[in-house]
């Protein structure tokens, strides 16, 4: 028999039939996750077509984009078109029999922050659902995939997606990170090496000692951001680290079942002799922490560099898009990152707003403040995440500096609710991606680690981490 990728089992045992000889077939989908920003449309298509949604257990509905985060929860939008989107999400859910954890639920929290903490994603699983950073998932040995919401509409009625089998690319990762250095700047330099565009057209599984060593959760970070290099899936082979992760979640098998999921899930892997369209390596040794300057996650570099120098580059695609990038981030070529002075500092989004990721800026900023002109804000992930924070004593922690301490939602990753930034503004940022406007029109994003953030909240300027204070 073939080798086969990790890639190749989960697609070959999801194949309800092929559809043609160019690689199309029909998909069948385990499990979604719904919201309400890329689902109205979908549930309308249903309702004039006269149809039902084929398999609603399978799916879970999440109320995350356009909820506010002011520090007191309240159920009331921002704006009508919040409410409205709201709204619909829970009519939708009512009426075709989706579980919803709308505002005030207990377990409410981002999509890609919720479902692994409550033991919706499993192993061997494919998932799909309106948002690209569904590849999170594969940190938990599932495949997770972004879809648009005429896809949507199909999986909802059919449970099926007509799907195209992708490339495959094996990404190792070998080396012992330095301290202060976190899954986020893998990623950060990965996304650097190959580009935005680098793998376009494959899944990635990632794989060698670093990952390995990783927690689960700094896992989901690297699957998270893979999306941001072009990916259309990433995962890593489930571990014992995973399993013992899922044990006791909610919605995981329990007793016999679970000795039962096991014994499959430890098949999770690439044959030993399986081929890869392409091999990308990775020397986690040699990385420092990663900051952007640019308005692309690719357009990134070590805090110890300088703003490149457009007219190094010989491309000249390549070097009109760095000055575009440095005008609208209003800076100079040849000055330190290091020099760059923030306004804002956010913590949050489903990259970075996880307990580990908490605790890690906790550690940071405890016994000190916010520069003065600086605006902190800590979004947790889910209220689960917050819950937690408050019990280990982070939240105090967090407010004694001068952090806002707020409710959990995508907030100013994407400004879809109030948490929006001004023209010209400047954030530290823990999220994945730094689009023009992504943060506000005219607003300017430098991505990076929590504990980057922190740092940069404290100093207020881009800082390394790693010459920071005395950290535990």
């Amino acid at each position: 028999m073939t080798a086969r990728t990790l890639y190749d089992k989960h697609i070959d045992s999801h194949t309800v039939c092929p559809l043609d000889d160019q690689g199309h077939v029909l998909l069948y989908i385990d499990r979604q996750v719904i919201n309400e920003y890329t689902s109205p449309q979908a549930f309308s298509g249903l309702r004039e077509a006269g149809r039902e949604v084929w398999r609603p257990g399978t799916a879970l509905a999440v109320v995350d984009h356009v909820n506010p985060t002011t520090p007191q929860r309240i159920a009331a939008m921002p704006d009508a078109g919040g409410a409205r989107q709201v709204s619909y999400l829970a009519e939708n859910c009512r009426d075709f029999g989706i579980e919803l954890l709308d505002i005030l639920d207990k377990r409410q929290g981002i999509e890609h922050v919720i479902a692994p903490e409550q033991g919706f994603i499993l192993p061997g699983m494919v998932i799909a659902a309106g948002d690209s950073h569904t590849t999170t998932y594969g940190a938990l040995g599932a495949f997770g995939f972004g879809i648009g919401t005429s896809e949507i509409e199909h999986l909802l009625a059919s449970q099926t997606l007509v799907y195209k089998r992708l490339k495959t690319m094996r990404v190792t990762v070998d080396g012992v990170l330095a301290k202060g250095l976190t899954s986020k700047d893998v990623i950060m330099a990965l996304i650097g090496k190959i580009g935005a565009s680098g793998a376009t057209g494959y899944a990635i599984e990632f794989r060698g000692a670093t990952i390995d060593a990783l927690s689960v959760e700094a896992r989901m970070t690297i699957c998270n951001m893979a999306v941001e290099a072009g990916a259309r899936g990433a995962f890593m082979a489930p571990d014992e680290k995973v399993f013992a992760y899922l044990k006791g979640k909610p919605r995981a098998p329990k007793g016999e079942l679970w000795e039962q999921a096991l014994v499959g899930w430890r098949q999770l892997h690439s044959d030993a002799d399986a081929l890869f369209d392409q091999e990308v390596h990775l020397d986690a040794s040699t990385l420092e922490p990663m900051v952007t300057w640019g308005t692309s996650p690719d357009q990134a570099a070590p805090i110890g560099a300088r703003v490149p120098d457009p007219q190094d580059v010989s491309d000249l695609i390549l070097r009109q898009d760095m000055r575009r990038a440095l005008n609208y981030m209003g800076l100079e070529a040849g000055m330190p990152l290091s020099d760059i002075v923030i306004s804002h500092a956010f913590i949050g989004s489903c990259t970075n707003a996880r307990i580990e990721d908490l605790r890690d800026a906790a550690s940071v900023v405890r016994g000190k403040h916010v520069a003065d002109h600086v605006r902190a804000m800590i979004v947790p992930g889910s209220t689960e995440v917050r819950d937690q924070a408050e019990a280990e004593g982070l939240a105090a922690i967090f407010i004694d500096a001068g952090f806002e301490w707020r409710q959990s939602g995508c907030s100013m990753c994407l400004a879809m609710n109030d948490d929006v930034l001004a023209p010209g503004d400047r954030c530290a940022s823990s999220t994945n991606r730094n689009f023009e406007g992504r943060q506000g029109a005219g607003a300017r994003t430098h991505l990076m680690s929590p504990a980057m953030v922190a740092a940069a909240a404290i100093t207020g300027r881009l800082t390394d981490i790693r010459h920071f204070g005395d950290r535990p």
